[in-house]
């Protein structure tokens, strides 16, 4: 094994959060990066011994090139394809040159990029161009980069496989665009690992690139069927019509999955491309057995069942954290802070008190008023939002970086303090926070806090409409935690905090 680490970039994403520990366990020494540490540090491998983190973002040219230094090889499994950057294409070209202009000043030898499958010509997708252009910018620079093109990505949590499944289990009759006829190859997650590894182990593979789909070709009409009798679902009626475009499918699928539409929207576009192997060369470079759709498939739903997700689509992205969260001065990021708080009393013990409270959102709900979140679900998805399908990847655990339902975890301190923020729509920015003080007698106050500065006029006005609907859901969710608790009340709930703030006050956990 190589004294040298290799860097992955999109560590925290659901391809590289799989093979950082595959590389860990096969006995390579791994460099990760990432925009926050906290998210790194989260993750399961975070204590490896052969682990490295550090901070450093792709856009950010200096961080990246520190992030480099000493690395023999880079995997580049990065995308912009997010609500952060508005355009996706142009953010990819600049990380790409970066990524290019640090490995050669580094000395790497190699890069491996995973990109997608289809012929540049004027119908490809944007998404797909994209791709293909980060490919030659990679390329034509002078460290050596293997691109893999893989057709549709397979497996539990992947931005694909959601889309197949919520379509299939949600829709038994479905009016489809005429792209279901179209002929894909998917691949498994476990086979995309396996190339990406051996690409970094096989210099045979150093510069060139290859397809890498799936023993399969079929239509995604298929893929459904498949997957509605591998979930032991009814017959799927499926018909296609010609007046769907991409763009409205996109929408629709929006509404029906958890995908929002800026991630949905590229992916049906580049459905309406075949997306098939014209080579198989690295097949007889790496090989491997290939899974089937049916076995991948079927593995996929093994999983979910148990619970047992690695990564997830979700897991890709960390939001910038508004300045106003990390020092509490409204006036200097722009605008007033509007504070609502709720404490209580329990006779219970930090720890009894936090399992609730980390086990909050997706299948759990918020401890009140259920229906109303689920109308504010249904608003934040008509008008573009995540709403409350993203759920959450585990049920009983949280890092830093989740996301759950419509919030993004920001911090964890376990059994103390959980901060989300908003990712919602609306005219302003928000969190909700819950810290836990330990009292005497094994007894715990809970505070329960939430915060929103807002945007102009209709900010103002959607906080003091709606601050009566807020006070009332609140005042129940902390009534509702204490009650899942079940321990005896002491004290409350009562209000803590109603008030409009100026003074930057720093907090220590923020620091």
């Amino acid at each position: 094994m190589r004294s040298q680490p290799v860097l992955v970039t999109g560590s925290t994403g659901y391809v590289g959060g799989r093979l950082v520990p595959q590389l860990l366990s096969s006995g390579h020494r791994v460099r990760v990066l990432g925009r926050s540490l906290a998210k790194l540090r989260s993750r399961p491998w975070a204590s490896h011994p052969l682990l490295e983190t550090v901070q450093a973002d792709v856009l950010d040219l200096e961080s990246l090139r520190r992030a480099a230094q000493g690395c023999w090889a880079a995997f580049y499994l990065v995308h912009s394809m997010s609500a952060r950057h508005k355009d996706f294409a142009e953010a990819d070209r600049k990380a790409a040159v970066n990524m290019a202009r640090a490995a050669s000043e580094a000395g790497m030898e190699r890069i491996i990029y995973l990109g997608g499958l289809g012929e540049d010509n004027a119908s490809l997708s944007k998404h797909l161009k994209s791709r293909i252009e980060v490919a030659r910018i990679l390329q034509s620079g002078r460290v050596p980069t293997t691109f893999l093109r893989a057709a549709m990505i397979l497996g539990s949590g992947s931005a694909s496989f959601e889309i197949l499944r919520y379509l299939a289990e949600r829709l038994p009759v479905m009016i489809t665009p005429r792209w279901v006829r179209n002929p894909v190859q998917p691949i498994g997650i476990r086979n995309v690992l396996n190339y990406l590894q051996g690409c970094m182990e096989n210099a045979e593979t150093t510069g060139g690139t290859f397809d890498i789909g799936g023993p399969d070709i079929l239509t995604y009409h298929r893929l459904l069927e498949i997957y509605a009798e591998e979930a032991g679902l009814a017959r799927r009626w499926i018909m296609p019509v010609p007046v769907l475009t991409p763009r409205l499918s996109s929408y629709w699928i929006h509404l029906v999955t958890p995908l929002p539409a800026y991630i949905a929207r590229p992916l049906t576009e580049g459905l309406r491309n075949p997306v098939v192997c014209r080579e198989n060369r690295v097949r007889h470079l790496i090989p491997q057995t290939l899974m089937t759709c049916r076995q991948t498939i079927r593995l996929a739903l093994g999983r979910i069942r148990n619970q047992c997700v690695e990564t997830c689509w979700t897991d890709a992205g960390q939001p910038p954290v508004p300045e106003w969260i990390q020092c509490g001065d409204a006036s200097y990021s722009g605008g007033d802070i509007m504070e609502s708080g709720y404490r209580i009393v329990l006779a219970a013990t930090p720890a009894e008190v936090w399992k609730p409270i980390v086990r909050i959102g997706g299948p759990t709900g918020w401890y009140s008023a259920r229906g109303l979140w689920v109308l504010r679900g249904a608003m934040d998805r008509l008008a573009g939002g995540i709403g409350l399908r993203r759920g959450r990847r585990d049920p009983v655990r949280l890092y830093p970086g989740d996301a759950v339902d419509f919030f993004r975890v920001l911090k964890v301190e376990e059994p103390h303090y959980l901060q989300l923020l908003a990712e919602m729509r609306f005219p302003g920015e928000a969190s909700l926070e819950f810290t836990l003080h330990p009292l005497e007698d094994d007894r715990t106050e809970l505070q329960q806090l939430s915060r929103y500065v807002p945007k102009g006029l209709s900010g103002l006005l959607y906080w003091y409409i709606l601050y009566p609907f807020h006070q009332w859901v609140f005042r129940r969710m902390i009534k509702g935690i204490a009650k899942v608790v079940g321990k005896p009340v002491v004290r409350g709930p009562d209000r803590f905090a109603l008030k409009r703030h100026h003074a930057c006050h720093f907090d220590p956990r923020a620091s």
